[in-house]
């Protein structure tokens, strides 16, 4: 059994209350620019290499190597599948597959003085694509995520009809007491589950089923600026525009297995859809230094993305609890209504700051016979901890809403994940108008238990082809992500989890002209 106790400022089944949730923020910030297809062959260093349009979202100062205009445009396809680990269960998800678009865009470049030059892009990146489907089942007896609703129901000292009408109480836990999986007539605890001589309490079995399909991404719209002095120092910022587009459908399912039709529970079904959608604003200062034809220095900082984010969240359930209440159905619509609020949620999220340090290295005598290469490394520090989300402020500077919530999964955040490191390693050979381009990335583990296991690393290769001021690239990257996600956590108990190894595969087909 996959499972883990986590201590944390306030019970984690407040987590239910709304549909912001730790890794939320987490998925915001674990974001890699898709880049061009060159960019993309050498692991994504670009930090010190620069010449290359994907500057604009690593370290700006590479746009200073420009001294002419480039247009460039990087379509690719995307396609992946999820393996799954839940209590000794391993299976596979249904495979997935989308377009991508990688880094494209204009870079404008002219000589300010025969020592000096400038240069200014636009341009335009999927910096995140959250487009996946995950399936994980198995046979449990020893929880179930109805006791996360009868948590929240206890924690909030309301009587029935007072929760089902509350609307600071999550759907699933108003749902749980309409359709009598929580019932406080039997104890506080429904009928169902966990009563004596009933399923869990009598020694049997819950089969538990999660489905959860995701659709969407970052879009984000970067303009840069930069410089070169001497063709030694080269420095430049860049401001983004990331627009997120989201969307979650989760289908859970719990259902006796114990074979008894007079226990007073069959099954229920929880099904929730989620989009957020809204738009940020970030900021990249970045410097390079290069001392002689051989060695280049870099260094970036990316501030965080300051998002102004809308939620749409609506619900239904449907709860089979044999001879005691029977099938009963009930959806968020019909709570809303009855509540007069709407379903829609306005906040704010701030993402973490980025350090990037990085170095490379042009062969001596490459520009001999034709022959070009050279080695590139980039080192990034993330501060996961400083994700953080609040209520935007009304025309007195004060929050539109309460921001006590948001304040415990703050709280949450820094005590569960960590500050972490990225590398990204390439390298291209190159002979005369032929390139030769392989790389790798890795991102480290975000989580600060030791008991969950999270990383992401990246392995790719490509070929190029320049002549005459025309060029095209052709790369493919491999992505594996390893990753945790639970079905419902409780405050009292192990958490069950399930482990998520995802594979995605990028072909990326980058071509332009300079001008």
């Amino acid at each position: 059994m996959k499972c883990i106790f986590i201590l944390c400022p306030f019970c984690l089944l407040s987590f239910l209350l709304k549909a912001q949730l730790p890794e939320d923020a987490l998925r915001m910030s674990y974001t890699r620019p898709s880049g061009t297809a060159r960019e993309q062959a050498i692991g994504g260093a670009m930090g010190s290499l620069g010449g290359d349009i994907t500057s604009n979202y690593v370290n700006p100062a590479g746009l200073g190597f420009y001294k002419t205009g480039e247009v460039v445009l990087s379509p690719g396809w995307s396609f992946g599948s999820t393996k799954t680990g839940y209590l000794s269960n391993n299976i596979k998800s249904p495979s997935y597959n989308n377009f991508i678009l990688g880094t494209s865009g204009v870079v404008f470049g002219w000589a300010n003085e025969p020592d000096k030059s400038s240069s200014f892009s636009l341009a335009v990146n999927r910096s995140a694509d959250f487009n996946g489907h995950i399936n994980y089942q198995g046979k449990n007896n020893y929880s179930s995520a109805s006791e996360a609703y009868l948590e929240e129901f206890n924690a909030s000292g309301l009587s029935v009809d007072d929760a089902i009408s509350s609307t600071g109480l999550s759907y699933g836990t108003r749902m749980a007491l309409y359709t009598y999986l929580v019932d406080t007539s039997q104890g506080g605890f429904g009928p169902n589950i966990n009563q004596p001589g009933k399923v869990l309490a009598a020694g049997g079995e819950l089969g538990q089923n999660t489905d959860i399909q995701t659709t969407g991404g970052i879009t984000e719209i970067a303009l840069g600026l930069a410089g070169n002095s001497h063709d030694k120092w080269y420095y430049g910022a860049s401001i983004g525009v990331p627009i997120v587009n989201y969307s979650r459908n989760t289908q859970y399912t719990e259902t006796d297995l114990s074979g008894d039709a007079n226990n007073d529970f069959a099954s229920y079904t929880y099904s929730e859809n989620y989009s957020a959608k809204g738009v940020g604003f970030n900021a990249r200062l970045g410097a390079i230094y290069r001392p002689n034809l051989n060695w280049r220095i870099g260094l970036a900082v990316h501030t965080p993305t300051f998002y102004s984010i809308t939620d749409h969240l609506s619900a239904a359930m449907v709860t089979n609890t044999e001879g005691y209440a029977g099938i009963r159905t009930i959806n968020s619509a019909t709570l809303d209504q009855a509540a007069s609020v709407s379903n829609e949620l306005e906040y704010d999220l701030q993402t973490p700051w980025h350090l990037i340090a990085s170095g490379s290295y042009i062969f001596p005598g490459s520009v001999t016979e034709g022959k070009m290469g050279f080695i590139t490394a980039d080192v990034e520090y993330i501060a996961n901890t400083g994700s953080k989300y609040s209520f935007p402020l009304d025309d007195n500077g004060n929050p539109v809403n309460d921001n006590g919530y948001f304040d415990g999964v703050n709280s949450v955040i820094k005590s569960f994940y960590k500050n972490t490191f990225s590398f990204r390693l390439g390298g291209e050979y190159k002979v005369d108008e032929v390139a030769f381009r392989l790389g790798g990335s890795y991102s480290m583990d975000p989580y600060s238990s030791s008991a969950l296991k999270g990383n992401r690393m990246t392995v790719g290769g490509g070929l190029g082809y320049r002549k005459r001021g025309v060029f095209i690239d052709l790369t493919y990257v491999e992505s594996i992500l390893n990753d945790v996600n639970f079905p419902y956590r409780l405050g009292d108990k192990d958490n069950v989890y399930s482990t998520v190894k995802q594979y995605t595969g990028n072909l990326l087909l980058t071509f332009g002209f300079k001008f």
